[in-house]
């Protein structure tokens, strides 16, 4: 009988385990939910959990790594020249789509300093487009950033109780209603 464990790749491979574990972390959140086991994360990437804990020691730097991914990917979409609130609020919103299991990690107190840093990443970006599209009359002068956060947080609100099929359509009205009370 062949033997079929594999092979020790070594310290070579810990980018590539990185990487894998930061993807299956996102399948299986987004399909089994936040609490999903982590062996199940480890055995999505096709690594041992030694591999999994050596690259993240909880359950929270795990879910800041997938966070992180796309906190760059806001932070380079509003970075474009061009860029309008309504391009950043549609990518959240379909981050928001794809990763609802980590929205209750970042609602529930107490909340991780870390976790906190991310937050505020997002509003300083929200902030500056939202100065942008006051400037251009686009949205109302009154709006704050703290309004915009909270439109963003009830969007997800109403995406967490959905079964990943219906999101995108509740996403659609939720956005309809909240824009309502957002544009000028």
């Amino acid at each position: 009988m062949p033997d079929v464990r594999r092979m020790n790749r070594g310290p070579g491979a810990a980018a590539g385990n990185r990487a894998a574990l930061i993807a299956a972390a996102r399948d299986v959140f987004a399909t089994a939910g936040y609490d999903a086991p982590l062996s199940m994360v480890a055995r999505t990437a096709g690594v041992g959990q030694g591999s999994l804990y050596r690259h993240f020691p909880d359950r929270v730097s795990l879910a800041l790594a997938v966070f992180e991914e796309g906190v760059t990917a806001l932070e380079a979409l509003a970075a474009e020249p061009g860029a309008t609130l309504d391009d950043v609020l549609a990518l959240i919103t379909e981050q928001a789509i794809a990763s609802t299991a980590f929205i209750d990690m970042v609602r529930v107190p107490p909340a991780d300093l870390r976790l906190i840093a991310v937050r505020d990443r997002v509003a300083d970006l929200l902030t500056d487009k939202l100065a942008e599209a006051q400037r251009a009359g686009r949205i109302r002068p009154d709006l704050t950033p703290e309004d915009l956060v909270m439109a963003v947080g009830m969007l997800a609100a109403a995406l967490v109780q959905r079964p990943a099929p219906a999101r995108r359509v509740a996403a659609a009205r939720a956005w309809a209603l909240l824009r309502k009370g957002l544009d000028a």
